[in-house]
């Protein structure tokens, strides 16, 4: 007989499932019963979130689901960061936990890890939140998660299935897979924008997370309509070194600036949300008045007010809009110009701390090329958000913008580095969001995951500190003493080391990367 739990690791393999994260526990053993003779790879976390944040590096990095299995109640609760996370950044990532025996819940009798009203929780969080309540419900759960991730924006599911579901007879369960596609672009909005395009002289090109797999189109557009193109903070790494890519925030001036001088704005991707707009909280940023506005969600496209809406994958619209533009179509005026005017204004914003970092973050870049870097909240990510040409599409990530969760660094990288395990792969963390998620090392290890994790030492939360100054507020609670980095990775079994002077970190980062292993190496900061 093949139970639930079994069913469903065969399931998962069906729809190419090849890793999935989690801490067993009495909750979810029957979940377990057919993974260890599966093809699925399994990682134990040091804690849920981990495995969730985990599970969201694995996605960003390899363009596939990430797949958490967790316990009911506090396993799944530890989740749900993780889970906000990946909600605010649109990453597939599917949470299936256990719940109690069905005719207990909600009763609130007192059994272990329950919860008044689980589903009903995770319903607040996740895009989704299924119930299995019989065997043959499990396929079309599966199926409509993944058909979720691959038609629309994406984000975290939640599946759960009930202690006495699980080892329920599932005999002659099939996978219910499906070939759901965003939809295609309407050819009114793609003529339409391309009358728009062919009046446009100084036309302006704004990219988004969304856009991330469209780098081939994007670079041709912007060359074809001589279109400067800013990105964002989950962008960067489109475009590396073009003259016509601004690879820095619309939160700052020069860029607004070079915005407020477009007759005519594409944005790709992007949900126009404040930590990238608005990061200083100013209210300076203006939605374009003139605005063609690309994006896979509905939902998004109906938030704000555009010119043209183009409802479908970043790549395939772009694709669509060259094929609609006029061949006699010239470029616009000075593209090469007023995107190196704006990347020249955009660095001289940055204060002379920030332009140090900023000077760090690409001294890994030149020491590892092609690295995926995952940031935590740290001064160098907040740094290089602002302004940093990455050199990998989709190679930079962090949790500084959305919902902005410390200790995402550390296990998000592992997850990267599994996902796409011969790209080198580096966390950058401070040392107060290092602690939130360190044991998270060990994993590293037991998964052969060779993550470099370098650590930003100025001893507390000194980019707080300095908000707290910025506004006449005594600081209070920013300096927790951090504990010998070098000391606990060793502990471990992990090598580490400390530098006092930034000049040495990429000969450190490239002899940590000859030797296959994670390493730490501890940055101190004055």
């Amino acid at each position: 007989m093949t139970t639930v739990g079994e069913a469903l690791i065969s399931l998962l393999e069906a729809h190419g499932v090849d890793t999935v994260f989690g801490i067993p526990g009495v909750h979810t053993v029957e979940l377990y019963r057919g993974l260890a003779r599966s093809k699925i790879r399994h990682i134990t976390p040091r804690h849920e979130q981990g495995a969730g944040f985990m599970a969201d590096g694995y996605a960003r990095a390899g363009g596939r689901p990430g797949v958490a299995f967790v316990i009911t109640g506090p396993g799944l609760t530890n989740t749900i960061t993780a889970m906000g996370q990946a909600r605010a950044d649109s990453v597939p990532m599917l949470v299936i936990s256990g719940v109690n025996a069905t005719d207990t819940l909600g009763k609130g009798l007192g059994f272990l890890h329950e919860l008044p009203d689980q589903r009903g929780m995770m319903e607040k969080v996740a895009l989704l939140s299924l119930r299995v309540t019989g065997a043959s419900e499990l396929p079309g759960a599966l199926a409509r998660a993944f058909a979720l991730f691959s038609s629309s924006r994406p984000g975290p599911v939640h599946i759960e299935i009930p202690t006495d579901i699980m080892v329920k007879p599932a005999d002659g369960l099939s996978a219910a897979l499906s070939n759901a596609g965003p939809p295609a672009p309407e050819r009114a909005a793609i003529a339409r924008a391309a009358e728009l395009i062919a009046t446009a002289r100084r036309p302006l090109i704004l990219a988004g997370g969304g856009a991330k797999k469209a780098d081939a189109a994007l670079r041709r557009l912007a060359e074809r309509l001589g279109a400067p193109i800013v990105e964002t903070t989950n962008a960067r790494g489109l475009m590396h070194g073009h003259p016509l890519c601004v690879p820095a925030s619309p939160s700052l001036k020069a860029v607004r600036a070079l915005m407020a001088g477009a007759d005519l704005v594409i944005a790709a991707g992007t949900e126009f949300g404040p930590t990238d707009y608005d990061g200083y909280g100013d209210g300076g940023f203006v939605l374009p008045s003139n605005l063609i506005r690309i994006d896979i969600g509905a939902d998004q496209l109906a938030r704000r007010p555009v010119t043209v809406a183009i409802q479908a994958d970043c790549a395939e619209a772009i694709e669509a809009l060259l094929a609609a533009i006029d061949p006699a179509h010239s470029a616009g005026e000075d593209g090469h110009g007023r995107a190196a005017a704006a990347r020249k204004a955009a660095f001289a914003e940055l204060s002379p701390a920030y332009a140090a970092q900023v000077c760090a973050v690409e001294m890994i870049r030149d020491a590892l090329p092609g690295a995926i870097i995952v940031g935590d909240s740290t001064q160098p990510i907040y740094a290089a958000n602002l302004y940093y040409d990455h050199d990998r599409p989709g190679g930079w990530f962090n949790a500084a913008t959305g919902f902005g969760a410390l200790g995402y660094g550390p296990p998000a990288a592992i997850g990267a580095a599994l996902a796409v395990p011969d790209a080198p792969v580096v966390c950058l963390t401070g040392d107060g969001g290092f602690q939130f998620t360190l044991p998270e090392i060990a994993v590293a290890l037991d998964s052969g995951a060779p993550v470099i994790f370098v650590v930003w030492n100025n001893r507390g939360y000194r980019e707080i500190e300095t908000s707290m100054l910025d506004v006449g507020v005594e600081p209070v609670g920013v300096s927790p003493a951090p504990p010998d980095f070098c000391k606990l990775a060793e502990a471990y079994g992990i090598g580490a080391e400390r530098l006092a002077d930034i000049d040495a970190l990429p000969q450190a980062l490239r002899q940590a990367r000859a030797t296959g292993l994670p390493r730490v190496i501890e940055v101190t900061v004055v």
